[in-house]
């Protein structure tokens, strides 16, 4: 090959790669520029990841963790609940009753309202003391209020129960009774005390009549002023004596001073050095007398 050609294909040759080069630079460039783009994303990405709030988003996806850094969540406290205040279990004082006053009329209607009551035998007797328990009309008194509490009264332990021989039984208005117990106004207890057994009673006694026993109203309310204690034992005291009289005991006075006065005596009339008693038998189960009064 002559010079001439070598030279034109050296030529040639040179000339094909300038081309080639020329053609290769802008695929530098856009090498540069990707790499260049690939850099700045990655530390925009690096930012953005530090500058996220969260690894949600609002559609409830999640994103993959990224293994630059590791963050733990730090659970958070549940707030402390505020004590609820507990109520107070102090039971509230309770109203202390009122009094309840009850008239004492000088005289009244004559007429009773017998108690639709009854109860069991009580005591150790053979033959149980029927009685019926009546009030007079008009009267700010229960007559089944009355009865049950004559019925406490006469089936006491310290009561004339206490003596085996003897028992007692409340029974109903229209049941065969063997004594009546009446509580009667001042005027109507001196009526039938009179018509009884004869006795002035003063407006201010109770009495014992055949067939049955009568209660002057003002002691059944205000008690007496020589017996010293709560209105329901002065009530168990006429009671216990009445009765006592029915069961054929008499009169009897002080022992001496300091004694129990026995229930078979008028305490009312005063109690002679004795203390005021309302149980024919103490405590101890003994029987309280006295000297008979003639």
């Amino acid at each position: 090959m002559d010079s001439s050609h070598r030279a034109g294909r050296h030529r040639t040759s040179r000339g094909h790669r300038t081309s080639r080069r020329r053609r290769r630079r802008p695929r530098r460039r856009v090498r540069g520029y990707l790499v260049a783009t690939l850099v700045v994303g990655g530390l925009l990405g690096s930012a953005a990841f530090f500058l996220d709030d969260g690894p949600g988003d609002a559609s409830g996806g999640a994103r993959r963790p990224r293994s630059v850094v590791k963050v733990t969540p730090t659970p958070s406290r549940p707030p402390t609940p505020t004590p609820t205040p507990t109520p107070s279990t102090k039971p509230k004082p309770k109203p202390k009753p009122t009094p309840t006053e009850i008239d004492v009329p000088a005289t009244g209607s004559g007429l009773f309202v017998t108690a639709r009551a009854g109860g069991d035998k009580v005591g150790r007797g053979p033959r149980p003391l029927r009685y019926v328990v009546r009030v007079e009309t008009g009267l700010d008194i229960s007559p089944a209020q009355a009865a049950e509490e004559i019925a406490d009264i006469l089936a006491a332990p310290r009561g004339w129960t206490h003596n085996p021989a003897y028992a007692f039984q409340l029974v109903g208005a229209g049941q065969p009774a063997d004594l009546t117990v009446s509580i009667a106004t001042p005027g109507t207890a001196d009526a039938l005390c009179w018509a009884g057994i004869k006795q002035d009673t003063r407006g201010e006694y109770n009495c014992e009549v055949p067939g049955g026993v009568v209660v002057n109203l003002k002691r059944w309310v205000e008690g007496s002023p020589t017996f010293e204690g709560p209105i329901h034992d002065y009530r168990a005291l006429i009671i216990n004596h009445e009765m006592g009289h029915f069961l054929q005991y008499t009169h009897t006075t002080c022992a001496g001073p300091g004694q129990l006065a026995p229930v078979m005596m008028q305490q009312i009339k005063g109690l002679h050095g004795c203390v005021s008693n309302a149980w024919p038998y103490d405590r101890n189960g003994h029987f309280v007398t006295g000297p008979h009064v003639p």
